[in-house]
């Protein structure tokens, strides 16, 4: 009786779902539904629950609505006289969006080969600097998602056909943003803005995690010290440092005759000196006045200084 329950029980399980081939994995797809705009948000929330797709579906609500819409319309059939399920029209729909663009496949003598399509364009003159991601504080790093500023003639298009081409890097989804350069005021009194703070950032979604490297305040004091030898050895940041404050303490007193390299670049050091030559300045200033008052008691005519030696005074 129990081996015929079981029978039964089997007979009439409901079947799980198919899932996609192409299907994101659960943490990916969770990444790429908190970075989705809040406007796309507020509008899936508006929507009827029949709209909706159901629990454990690979498929967002858009793609549902377009895979009901499809259905309804009757473009599903496939070549053995059923309509596609949903893995089976979502695995279809990745192909086309991970598709290699600017080529075409053509049948060479019997045999496949893809073909270039237009002319090849070698060395481009675009920039893709790859920067951190925007991580909210006390929430951890999303590593299905890198952040991108390029330049603001790139396409979305263009984005996924270069990180496919060059890289191998699967994206799922793009989003970009335009930042226009505040208004600055030129010293003619106009308005205007600076090219280099201008730019278009993109939002790659990605198949496969990537995790950046760790920032130098996530770091303990160990890895920190590690991270700056390491720098300094293949860098040497710590003589370039030199090199420039020297080159702006010989560029700034060209010129002068009686200058020398003294090494006073600590801050210690330079109030030092300033206070040495504040106090030559009250004593100078001191005696004259003693001098002029003597003058003055003994009814002597107080000389004018020289137009040289005014200069001088004037400039020390």
């Amino acid at each position: 009786m129990q081996s015929l329950t079981r029978v039964f029980r089997r007979l009439y399980a409901t079947k799980p779902p198919e899932r996609a081939a192409t299907a994101l994995s659960e943490v990916a797809a969770v990444a790429r539904e908190a970075s989705t705009p809040l406007a796309v948000r507020e509008r899936r929330l508006r929507k009827r629950p029949s709209l909706k797709p159901p629990p454990g579906s690979d498929l967002t609500a858009t793609e549902f609505s377009r895979y009901q819409r499809a259905l309804a319309k009757g473009d599903l059939l496939g070549h053995h006289g059923k309509d596609l399920s949903e893995a089976e029209w979502l695995d279809a729909l990745n192909e086309r969006r991970m598709r290699l663009r600017g080529v075409k496949q053509v049948d060479n003598e019997g045999e496949k080969e893809l073909r270039v399509v237009g002319q090849k364009v070698y060395l481009p003159n675009i920039i893709f600097r790859m920067v951190r991601n925007h991580t909210p504080k006390d929430q951890p790093y999303n590593p299905y998602e890198a952040t991108f500023r390029i330049p603001q003639s790139v396409t979305k298009t263009d984005i996924r056909s270069y990180l496919s081409s060059v890289y191998g890097v699967k994206t799922t989804y793009i989003r970009t943003a335009n930042y226009v350069s505040p208004l600055y005021r030129s010293p003619t009194g106009s308005r205007e803005t600076r090219a280099y703070r201008t730019y278009k950032r993109a939002v790659v979604g990605l198949v496969d995690p990537f995790y950046y490297p760790q920032a130098m305040e996530d770091m303990d004091k160990k890895e920190r010290q590690e991270r700056q030898d390491w720098l300094e050895e293949k860098f040497a940041l710590g003589a370039l440092t030199r090199w420039r404050r020297y080159e702006l303490l010989r560029v700034t007193q060209q010129g002068s005759k009686t200058w020398r390299f003294t090494g006073h670049l600590r801050r210690d050091k330079i109030l030092k000196e300033v206070a040495r030559r504040r106090s030559i300045t009250k004593r100078e200033l001191e005696e004259t006045q003693v001098e002029l008052a003597k003058l003055r008691a003994e009814g002597k005519r107080i000389p004018l200084p020289s137009q040289s030696k005014l200069k001088r005074k004037l400039a020390s």
